[in-house]
């Protein structure tokens, strides 16, 4: 869509649009009417088709991986998936302008006139449907470099709120330069981490060897180990007086007050680590001043995450590459991340038994480090993942699959084993978008595509069980609850659901006639939901 031309509005259309000018905040601004539309924006529903040939692992799935274009994929996702994603990390295309960022199936150059509001555009659509995902204590990591980092701040901030931004790490993905470079030489990428909401307000990573180095026990105190902190505020007495009072020292009988600054802590915190005995007046215990025992335990598990993370803590794109290339003999991903870079964002933001999404999958690097960490924790819940990548084909590529042929395959091969490496386990099914015109959902959508929902709705995986009663009546049960979906409500299948809803607990029966199944099962302790509507509603409005 052109730029209007001015001269030719109506003095109504001219102050419409300085109004919506003035209600714009101070925030960031990109050409949403000049650029070419995005084909990929559209308001059909969309289905997922399981592709069993191409899934890996036994028995129930409890991993996705999804082909599709994520703008798709996100949508669909939102009918099981609304605020129950704890963690997503996406590595979205750079815009560099060296053939990286794919727009309606041709890549965006450099000198194209609306490169950085194509992308913004992009990268808005998918943001806004992504943030409804999250869990309410879930936080968002986009990786990014030099190029569209102020942008994406921006972005950001007018996406999931300026309130909730929680860092923008520097990672050294490698660690030498190159003279090449005529002025300076980048050896960083950021990662921009955000919050859904202020319901997350505590993030640790886990201890390390040398974090732990610094805790040592000189004096033999019975509660372990402990390292030493000042006791002394950098606040000076005159701008903290309400932290000014005399300490004694217990071994020398001298009262000490520091000559020029406040101490830490409040009088009443104070006393209370005399009375615990954690003040510490050095080895032979006439120290001028005190300091604070501090114990690991009694200080909480876990560190402070830091917002710079060197190359020898969580690997280079270099060693991404390696990795790649003992599964597949070759190098089949441009500049893949290193598993222990998704590791150190998955430590600090997820708990066993979380749900992760990466909707830019690229090569599967985030579902090789949730196996990787649910294999070296195996008593622990396992960490879930959702992947969702395109096939990447374009004019000069129409067959070429990017999720097939090296997403989905490196993750299977993660799972079994390749070369000396053993498998992680695990399993994953393997999903296709396919949209449906709203207007014909009724007409069009498969009983295979509304189980497969209701099983991610109320399950979260799929199970490996085939339906009852000639395909006719799908059913699954736990102790917590059943679910069940007859596709046709016949006097037999009506006496089969009657049979295997006798024993069950917290029954659900979503039905294409609720009002007749209603008739002829009355009862408070089923619920009795309408197909397709209950997906049509979940999947909700474009955004």
């Amino acid at each position: 869509m052109a730029r209007p031309n001015y001269r030719d509005l109506t003095h109504e259309q001219l102050v419409s649009l300085l109004e919506a000018r003035d209600r714009k905040k101070f925030g960031l601004v990109w050409e949403r009417d000049a650029i070419e539309h995005d084909r990929a924006l559209n308001s059909d529903f969309v289905a997922l088709d399981e592709v069993p040939e191409l899934a890996a692992g036994e028995g129930a799935k409890e991993n996705l991986i999804i082909e599709g274009d994520n703008f798709d994929a996100l949508r669909a996702l939102r009918v099981a998936y609304a605020g129950k994603v704890k963690c997503i990390y996406i590595d979205p295309p750079y815009n560099t302008g060296n053939r990286d960022f794919v727009y309606n199936d041709r890549f965006v150059d450099k000198d194209h006139n609306w490169r950085h509001s194509l992308w913004l555009e992009f990268m808005f659509q998918r943001l806004t449907l992504a943030r409804d995902l999250l869990a309410q204590d879930g936080a968002i990591f986009v990786s990014i470099d030099d190029n569209e980092i102020f942008h994406l701040g921006l972005l950001m901030n007018e996406v999931f709120g300026e309130d909730n931004f929680l860092a923008a790490i520097a990672w050294e993905k490698r660690y030498t330069r190159s003279n090449n470079a005529k002025m300076f030489y980048s050896v960083k990428d950021t990662i921009l981490a955000y919050r859904c909401g202020s319901a997350l307000n505590f993030l640790r990573e886990p201890r390390t060897d040398k974090s732990d180095a610094i805790y040592k026990n000189p004096d033999k105190d019975s509660r372990g180990v402990w390292t030493s902190a000042s006791y002394v505020n950098p606040a000076t007495k005159a701008e903290r007086p309400n932290l000014v009072y005399p300490i004694t020292n217990p071994n020398t009988g001298e009262i000490v007050e520091h000559p020029t600054h406040a101490w830490k802590f409040a009088l009443e915190t104070h006393e209370e680590h005399v009375v615990e005995k954690r003040l510490w007046w050095g080895k032979e215990g006439k120290a001028k001043l005190p300091r604070l025992k501090v114990f690991p335990k009694k200080e909480g598990a876990g560190l402070v995450p830091i917002d710079i993370w060197k190359h020898d803590e969580t690997g280079t794109t270099d060693d991404g590459g390696l990795e790649l290339k003992k599964i597949f003999g070759y190098a089949a991903f441009t500049n893949p991340k290193p598993t222990r870079l998704i590791e150190r964002i998955l430590q600090i933001a997820t708990n066993p038994g979380d749900l992760v999404l990466d909707f830019f999958a690229g090569s599967g690097t985030t579902a090789h480090a949730v196996l990787k960490m649910n294999a070296a924790n195996p008593d622990a819940e396992p960490r879930r993942f959702i992947l969702v990548s395109n096939t990447e084909a374009t004019v000069e590529e129409p067959e070429k699959n990017l999720c097939r042929d090296v997403c989905r395959q490196r993750v299977a091969n993660v799972i079994s084993g390749y070369g000396d490496v053993p498998g992680t386990g695990g399993s994953f099914a393997y999903l296709r978008t396919r949209r449906i015109p709203l207007t014909r959902v009724v007409r069009r959508i498969e009983h295979a595509q509304v189980w497969l929902f209701l099983q991610l709705m109320h399950y979260g995986d799929l199970a490996a069980d085939a339906p009852l009663a000639s395909g006719r009546l799908h059913a699954r049960r736990t102790p917590e609850q059943s679910v069940f979906y007859p596709t046709t409500l016949t006097e037999a299948i009506l006496q089969r659901l009657d049979k295997e809803r006798a024993h069950a607990a917290n029954v659900t029966i979503y039905t294409w006639q609720p009002e007749a199944l209603a008739t002829l099962m009355e009862s408070p302790e089923i619920s009795i939901l309408p197909i397709p509507q209950t997906l049509i509603d979940r999947f909700g409005p474009r955004p």
